[in-house]
């Protein structure tokens, strides 16, 4: 079975039919120039617009739909980490695999088909999270792409430092696909850089770290990983994600910082939604946004991509699984054209993940959401929430909305 999209428009305007064949797009020509197949799945996709399928290249499938059960008493990062590790010891495997499947199935209803998520691995997991993720990446194999990273957790006390590096090894056996940390939140810096950074690189693995999550203008992890990575040769992916604090620094130390992650190929991960709701609240007056230097990072050549991050937990209670909520905040908050955000949630998110970019062009991969909607702008705003996800050949997710007002009603389909 080949997929017909009948009259569909595609991110540079163009009026198309587009026919899928597998994993790959097989035909594109102007709207009517296709003729149906009899082996052919129509779809008139008449005032929808056909955009790459974003992916999430930062998730906490672990935590996600939690914030009922610990609320976040400061709204802080510091008050989200009490938050969820008081509830965490209540966590158990099927509680774990239970949520994170309802929380992918969620992505997907909105057009995501692949996401990366963290595990946390240390003294208060143990292994336990990343074992349930590494059973939700094979159950949902074929539906969504998930990468699972080993999120190495920061010591909160003494002895920990070596528990969770041996954790983290633990973590590595059981098969996750990334190396991960949050050096930032180590008493010695360097440390916690040092650890995830010779697990990846002994493993093999590619590393992706919680980077500078703070408003901290002296805070230099981002320049510190990637003069590490040009240093060492590391050769194997470096992800770099939320960096908030590059945000806050001088253009020129920024600009120069930027400069380095470029020539290291870091990819660099901006969290509008997480970092906007946790950053700045001892600041009342003039609250800086919280969000990493996006512009600077694009006009060095850096690959950026985005994400939503938490998903309706301690550190984010109104996340809602949906590409369009990130990279609208990217043109509100970050000022990026609509274009450049809707790029950064799907082909920055997945050059960030290693996925080839879906595009509208015979042998690219056929990986799009389809949104009923005027223009790119309303349909990146989620003014259109009728949507169609195509993934491997075939229709693996569809909104449908009817919408009733007194005396008549109005559907979309």
């Amino acid at each position: 079975m080949t997929l017909l999209l009948q009259s569909v428009t595609d991110l540079d305007g163009r009026f198309l039919d587009v026919r899928l064949d597998g994993a790959t797009v097989a035909d594109v020509a102007p709207a009517g120039a296709l003729a149906p197949r009899p082996d052919d799945e129509v779809h008139d996709l008449a005032g929808h617009h056909l955009l790459p399928a974003p992916a999430e290249p930062h998730a906490h499938l672990d935590k996600a739909l939690t914030s009922h059960r610990a609320p976040n008493s400061t709204g802080d990062l510091a008050g989200a980490i009490v938050a969820i590790r008081e509830i965490s010891a209540g966590f158990t495997h099927q509680d774990l695999v239970d949520r994170a499947t309802r929380a992918a199935h969620e992505y997907l209803a909105n057009g995501t088909t692949a996401i990366r998520t963290h595990a946390d691995v240390g003294a208060h997991a143990g292994t336990r999270h990343a074992r349930a993720l590494v059973e939700v990446r094979e159950a949902l194999a074929g539906l969504v792409d998930v990468q699972v990273v080993a999120l190495a957790s920061a010591p909160w006390a003494p002895g920990e430092a070596e528990l969770n590096a041996r954790l983290l090894e633990e973590a590595v056996d059981l098969g996750v696909d990334l190396v991960g940390g949050a050096p930032h939140m180590w008493p010695d810096r360097a440390a916690g850089l040092e650890l995830s950074f010779q697990v990846a690189q002994r493993r093999g693995l590619p590393l992706d770290l919680h980077t500078d999550e703070t408003l901290d203008p002296t805070a230099q992890g981002l320049l510190h990983l990637a003069r590490r990575v040009r240093s060492t040769g590391f050769a194997h992916g470096v992800t770099a994600s939320h960096c908030v604090s590059l945000g806050v620094h001088p253009l020129d130390v920024a600009r120069a910082t930027a400069a380095e992650v470029a020539a290291a190929g870091v990819g660099v991960v901006a969290l509008p939604q997480t970092n906007l709701y946790l950053q700045g609240r001892d600041a009342p007056v003039a609250t800086p946004r919280g969000l990493t230097a996006v512009r600077t990072l694009l006009e060095a050549g850096a690959t950026v991509g985005a994400g939503g991050d938490n998903l309706r937990d301690p550190f984010n209670p109104m996340g809602r699984a949906d590409a369009t909520e990130a990279a609208s905040l990217l043109v509100t908050s970050g000022h990026l054209s609509t274009r450049e955000a809707w790029d950064a949630v799907s082909a920055g998110a997945r050059r960030c993940m290693g996925l080839p970019v879906p595009v509208v062009a015979v042998g690219a991969p056929a990986e799009f959401v389809a949104i009923a909607a005027e223009s790119l702008d309303a349909a990146v705003a989620g003014a259109g929430t009728a949507r169609l996800v195509l993934s491997r050949g075939r229709v693996v997710a569809s909104t449908q909305v009817r919408r009733v007002f007194p005396g008549r009603a109005v559907s979309q389909s």
